[in-house]
């Protein structure tokens, strides 16, 4: 493979942005070892548990074993689930209240009211309304995920440019027309930066809501490693989410790239 190639030039940027990472886990290593403090295991038993736990299965299911097609299954499920459920909410309400300012004044102090209330707070709620499982679990991620998706297509609703609506005022485009081929597309740059925040606090929240009374998935192990002083296999699901962030952030950075290549492109001719 030629290093001056499209392909090679991209895990070149990879590699060069990823040194800093490579040195402070080389650091923790020799560290670790050093001080030989149980509560901070080095990296290498970490990545062992890891394998132990997750990476150990056989290759026709790309190396995962039974306890990872449990943990990932049960954990994105309640993820997703609960993060497509929250944007599709906030987005039809912020679109309403973004439209409408008589709806806003009316239903705009009881968002601010719901979106200053912690979501753990509310798990006492949910497990007496949906007793402990899956409903339970995607309820708290919903109630947390929601706001940043609906505030941020609200504002995006409302700063649409007065001149576009006028442009299709003038071309007959009014009703459900405008909407779907003006309003939502020029507010769909700050729909998907809500959209982008909101898969990161539905990640905290998948984990949280598994923490309590859950026997599957990414927080169900960790609260089990903690009772049972298994550092290792808990620093390795600390591991295993930070990974997950990275990755799913790096997935939407990439789709969000090309959906909005028309707003970047405008953006950069301006």
């Amino acid at each position: 493979m030629s290093w001056t190639g499209p392909m090679a030039r991209g895990v070149l940027a990879v590699l060069s942005r990823l040194w800093l990472a490579a040195v402070l886990f080389a650091a923790w290593e020799v560290v670790a070892r050093i001080i030989r403090e149980s509560y901070f295991p080095p990296p290498s038993e970490i990545v062992a548990a890891m394998h132990e736990l997750w990476f150990s299965g056989p290759a026709g299911r790309l190396f995962l074993t039974d306890r990872a097609l449990d943990d990932f299954g049960h954990s994105l499920y309640n993820l997703f689930g609960g993060w497509v459920l929250a944007c599709l909410a906030g987005m039809a309400v912020g679109i309403a209240l973004g439209l409408s300012r008589t709806l806003a004044d009316y239903v705009e102090p009881m968002v601010h009211f719901g979106r200053a209330i912690p979501p753990p707070t509310l798990l006492s709620f949910y497990i007496a309304a949906f007793q402990l499982g899956t409903p339970m679990q995607v309820a708290t991620i919903v109630s947390g995920v929601v706001w940043p998706v609906l505030l941020n297509t609200v504002d995006g609703v409302r700063t649409v440019d007065r001149l576009h609506l006028e442009s299709a005022e003038v071309f007959g485009v009014r009703g459900v027309r405008r909407l779907l081929w003006v309003v939502i597309p020029a507010a769909s740059p700050k729909i998907v930066a809500g959209v982008r925040i909101s898969l990161g606090i539905a990640l905290i929240l998948m984990v949280l809501s598994e923490l309590v009374g859950s026997t599957a998935g990414i927080g169900s192990l960790l609260i089990g490693a903690q009772r049972s002083f298994d550092l290792p296999q808990m620093w390795a699901g600390i591991v295993l989410l930070g990974l997950l962030g990275y990755l799913f952030n790096a997935v939407f950075v990439t789709v969000e790239k090309r959906a909005l290549r028309w707003h970047l492109n405008a953006r950069g001719a301006s």
